[in-house]
Order: structure tokens, then sequence, then C-alpha cells
């Protein structure tokens, strides 16, 4: 079972006001605010951040890497995908069908991480 996971941020001021907007749009509201500057969002069961890296370093994005979000409709993964490019995302894939019953939709973030909204059913 997935608990969390993170993305890094070299714009984490932008980065917060992306993430509180998108993350309020599917229920995961602020947990609180990291020492790294970063913002951690959750809701029982799962969590998700945004920081800067713990080394130090430049944040990248890891070749393969995404980030997927279960949701509870069509409609929620339509507005998850809509809201990400409204505020600034890129579009990696329009939502739509993968294979049937499988509701998927592909954004990236301010710094290139990928993300995933879908439904199953």
């Amino acid at each position: 079972m997935l608990g969390y996971s993170t993305v890094g941020s070299n714009r984490i001021e932008e980065a917060r006001g992306f993430y509180d907007e998108l993350m309020g749009l599917i229920d995961m509201p602020k947990a609180f605010d990291h020492p790294s500057g970063g913002r951690i969002y959750g809701k029982p069961g799962a969590m998700f951040g945004v920081l800067k890296p713990y080394n130090g370093e430049a944040a990248c994005v890891g070749n393969g890497t995404m980030i997927g979000f279960g949701l509870d409709s069509r409609a929620q993964v339509d507005a998850f995908h809509a809201k990400a490019l409204a505020l600034g995302g890129a579009n990696e894939g329009d939502p739509g069908e993968r294979i049937p019953g499988a509701y998927f939709a592909y954004v990236r973030d301010l710094d290139g991480n990928k993300l995933c909204a879908y439904k199953f059913g």
C-alpha cells in the first residue's frame, strides 16, 4: 500500500499556490508546512507533498516518475486536469479512456513533475 509521495520544486512559493488549489479541488487539504518551505497535504490514508530537496541541490524531474491520484469520478478527473492547466501546468494527455473502464488524464506541474488523475470504472 502506498502511503505518501512527494515531488521536488525549485519554485516553492509558486508550487505551494499551484498545489493549494489543485489539492483543494480533490479534497486533500493542507496538513502542515514543511521545514523545507514546502507543504504537505493529506487525508486519512494518503499524503502528498511538494518540497525543496533535502540535500540542498536543485530539484529535478525523475525520468519515468509519475504521481497518480485516484479520484471518485470522471468529472473530478476532468476538473483536476483543467485546474492544473489553468494554474500553469502543461498538458501531457487529455482526459479519456485508456482501456475499457480506465479513465486517465496527465499533466506536468510548474517544475515538470508528471501527475496523473484517474478513475477506474
